[in-house]
């Protein structure tokens, strides 16, 4: 099936996406599809609905619908680490129970978010000013991004948010915080993830080192209970989840703790019931007229197909400028993968690079080379029909202007033709207008896809991010890949642990040539 997804890809070469409207009427309509408020446009790409057929023969023969099943059914699809996959179940607000070992895992979840719930509250009426989220990949990410992008919706603490091991992190937020009216969440699984507990210990001394009780002011998000009570972190205020979801998956959890205290435990229902519509309609709407398949089939054309090495999301929403990070890690960090699940090399590169930023910024940053570079970026786009300061309509109509023209831009281009006609007009004649026609020349034809809304909810942004988990399940099904596991990371990480006592002066005479000349230098410039 993959030899057909190339030739198809390789005879669209030299077709234009102008032509494809010019000939189909109707294209918009085809190529789009609605899933409770919101609208996902694939049709400005090179694919047909031949090619749409050949990816969705792909995916069928691959099992997508019985691999949908099993993940939602807690089969153990994450086959590495022999685990069920069940973020979903975190944001199942409907059904009676669900059995996993034995054990309704829903019972147990809405046990946990009602405690989250009582103590959001608690600290929502206690005073607190600042809450400080302390943790790292999905343990920062997720609640950062989704905190950020729902600020219109804050009536709680401020919120802040930790990641890097970096002091320089830790040192800038603490600097105007109250330590008297600052509440610390650890968000670790484990309690020993290191970058996140070096952060958790300095705070804990920035506490006790003013007089605070550091114990009263720290909550934790992980399932080591002995470790938090180690720390005199309060059982109450210790919440778990089960290893059925992974970290770039928790943010409808307890690992959301710090969005449910800025926007209260019923804004965080509703972020919940916007992923839970988003489950319901991946599970139940035909292929051709599913979402999240319908966007995995344009990723998969345009980078195992086309080739595009890269794609770019780009929101044309400042609250939604952590988005791309955030994806990026659910990408990367899933489909990033060298071996299918029998162990043998996939039959097609796996994921792509997955970068971006808000418009209109980006558009002063990098949509040069996305215009006029000699590599392709698909682009995906995101507005929304109104944003949330009715006194500043002018700005808005303005942005989604701008996000519009772009897609359009990207696609139709400007032949040298046109651009001599443009310049002639404005009075170039000869070799002047020879020279500049071919600088104001943009090739076009390149691919985007749009996803409008009416306005950045709780529920909205809950449907998008789990358009984009699901979308990101079906790519790796389609690549026979484990989209689950994350043993990439390990690596890296085993070896800084070896790394920290070199630093310090430890012999280094095994590590290579270039590991000991970067070592010598940087003890030789330590202070």
């Amino acid at each position: 099936m993959w030899d057909e997804v190339r030739a198809a890809a390789h005879a669209a070469q030299s077709r234009r996406i102008t032509d494809l409207f010019a000939t189909d009427p109707d294209r918009a309509a085809t190529f789009s599809v609605a899933a409770d408020g919101m609208l996902l446009d694939c049709s400005k790409t090179t694919m047909t609905s031949a090619d749409r057929d050949t990816l969705l023969g792909l995916i069928d023969a691959q099992g997508l619908a019985a691999r949908r099943a099993a993940m939602f059914a807690g089969q153990p699809v994450n086959e590495t680490e022999h685990r069920a996959v069940l973020h979903t179940a975190l944001r199942d607000l409907t059904s009676e129970a669900l059995t996993l070992a034995g054990t309704d895992i829903l019972s147990d979840i809405r046990a946990t978010r009602a405690r989250m719930a009582d103590f959001a509250d608690q600290v929502r009426a206690d005073g607190w000013r600042d809450v400080v989220n302390i943790g790292i990949g999905g343990s920062h990410l997720g609640p950062e991004m989704a905190t950020r992008a729902l600020s219109p919706y804050h009536d709680g603490p401020r919120c802040h948010f930790v990641s890097n091991v970096d002091g320089a992190d830790i040192a800038d937020t603490l600097h105007a915080l109250d330590p008297a009216r600052t509440l610390f969440i650890v968000a670790s699984k484990t309690f020993t993830t290191v970058e996140t507990m070096t952060n958790a210990a300095t705070a804990r001394d920035w506490l006790v080192s003013r007089g605070c009780d550091a114990g009263a002011q720290m909550a934790a998000v992980s399932s080591a209970t002995d470790k938090t009570a180690k720390w005199g972190i309060d059982p109450a205020r210790v919440f778990g989840f089960g290893d059925y979801v992974g970290g770039r998956y928790s943010v409808w959890g307890p690992v959301g703790l710090a969005l449910m205290i800025a926007i209260g435990p019923h804004r965080f229902e509703e972020f919940l019931a916007g992923a839970a519509a988003m489950d319901a309609h991946f599970r139940t709407a035909t292929p051709a007229r599913n979402m999240p398949v319908m966007l995995a089939l344009t990723g998969l054309w345009h980078h195992q197909g086309c080739g595009h090495a890269t794609r770019a999301v780009l929101p044309y929403d400042q609250r939604l400028a952590r988005l791309p990070a955030y994806l990026q890690q659910l990408e990367m960090e899933s489909n990033g993968k060298g071996v299918t699940m029998s162990g043998a090399p996939p039959p097609a590169p796996t994921g792509p690079v997955v970068w971006g930023e808000p418009g209109t910024g980006g558009q002063h940053a990098f949509y040069q080379l996305i215009h006029q570079g000699t590599q392709v970026v698909p682009c995906e786009f995101m507005v929304a029909a109104e944003g949330h300061e009715p006194a500043l309509a002018h700005h808005h109509r303005l942005l989604v202007a701008n996000c519009l023209a772009q897609s359009e831009a990207l696609m139709r281009g400007r032949s040298e033709a046109e651009a001599r006609e443009m310049l002639r007009a404005a009075g170039l004649t000869g070799a002047e207008l020879d020279r500049q026609a071919a600088h104001r020349a943009f090739p076009g034809n390149r691919p985007s896809t749009t996803l409008v809304y009416d306005r950045l909810t709780p529920h909205r942004l809950g449907q998008i991010i789990a358009l984009y988990e699901h979308r990101v399940f079906v790519e790796g099904v389609a690549l026979g890949i484990n989209s689950f596991d994350q043993w990439g990371v390990e690596l890296g990480k085993a070896l800084a642990t070896e790394m920290a006592p070199l630093i310090d002066g430890a012999d280094a005479s095994a590590k290579d040539g270039s590991t000991r000349a970067l070592l010598a230098f940087l003890r030789a410039n330590r202070r």
